[in-house]
C-alpha cells in the first residue's frame, strides 16, 4: 500500500510542478509574424524579445486559464491530502484518504484535460487557416505529461485505497 502512495505522491509531485510551469510560461506556442519568431502563453505574447500582456478578453484563452488554474488547485490540494494519507489515524470512518487523494487527480486530470483540448481545438481551427508556419511549443507539451502524471497519481492513490480495503477485515454488519 506504501509503495503505490510514494509512486503517486512523486508523480502528484512532478505533474503539479509541470501544471504550474506549462500555466506561467510564455511557450505554448511559436510562430512566425512578419518575418520574426513570436511565441505566446496564457498571460503574454512576445515577438522577437519583446513581450505583451494579452489584455484582450478572448473566451477561449480564459477558459484555457482557468481549467489550467482548477487543475493546479485541485493537484497541490491533492498532494496534502496524499501526504496526510500516511498517517493511520482515520478522521472520518466512511472517507478513505487514499480514495479522497485519487479523487482530487482525477479532478485535476479532467480540467487540464479540458485545457488543453480547448486550447488545441481552437488554435489549430485559427491559426491552422491563418499560418502556415506554427507549431505548438514546450509549455503546451508540459501540460500533456503533467496530465499523463496526474493521471498516474491517481491511478497510484486508487490502487493504495484497494490494497487498503482488501487488508481491512470484513464485519458482519
Amino acid at each position: 500500500m506504501y509503495s503505490f502512495m510514494v509512486g503517486g505522491l512523486f508523480c502528484a509531485w512532478v505533474g503539479t510542478t509541470l501544471l504550474v510551469v506549462a500555466t506561467a510560461t510564455d511557450h505554448w506556442m511559436q510562430y512566425r509574424l512578419s518575418g520574426s519568431f513570436a511565441h505566446q502563453g496564457l498571460w503574454r505574447y512576445c515577438l522577437g524579445s519583446k513581450c505583451y500582456l494579452q489584455t484582450e478578453s478572448v473566451a477561449y484563452w480564459n477558459a484555457t486559464r482557468a481549467f489550467m488554474i482548477l487543475s493546479s488547485l485541485c493537484a497541490s490540494a491533492g498532494i496534502v491530502m496524499g501526504i496526510l494519507a500516511f498517517a493511520q489515524q482515520p478522521t472520518f470512518a466512511r472517507l478513505s484518504r487514499p480514495f479522497s487523494t485519487g479523487i482530487m487527480f482525477f479532478a485535476s486530470t479532467i480540467f487540464v484535460l479540458l485545457a488543453l483540448a480547448i486550447y488545441t481545438g481552437v488554435t489549430v481551427s485559427f491559426f491552422g487557416r491563418r499560418f502556415g508556419d506554427w507549431r505548438f511549443s514546450w509549455s503546451y507539451i508540459l501540460g500533456w505529461v503533467a496530465l499523463l502524471m496526474t493521471f498516474f497519481a491517481g491511478i497510484f492513490y486508487m490502487c493504495a485505497y484497494r490494497m487498503k480495503e482488501c487488508r481491512r477485515p470484513s464485519t458482519p454488519r
